[in-house]
């Protein structure tokens, strides 16, 4: 990680961030792609990335949300 962003948002906003992030994440998964590896490990990457930053999101006071 570069360095850690503090920023502080509603429980709402949070939601919305985690709503855009799920709707990223289908597309991500419904996309046509090349059946090829370096493919599937780009996507992999992709998708664990995004799953991670829900987690994050999901595991914190709605409050205080550090990105």
């Amino acid at each position: 990680m570069d360095g850690l962003l503090h920023i502080d948002i509603t429980s709402h906003e949070r939601d919305v961030l985690l709503r855009g992030l799920r709707y990223v994440r289908s597309s991500i998964m419904l996309e046509t792609r090349d059946p090829n590896p370096e493919d599937s490990c780009r996507r992999s990457g992709m998708l664990d990335e995004i799953q991670n930053l829900c987690q994050r999101l999901e595991n914190t006071d709605p409050l205080t949300v550090q990105v």
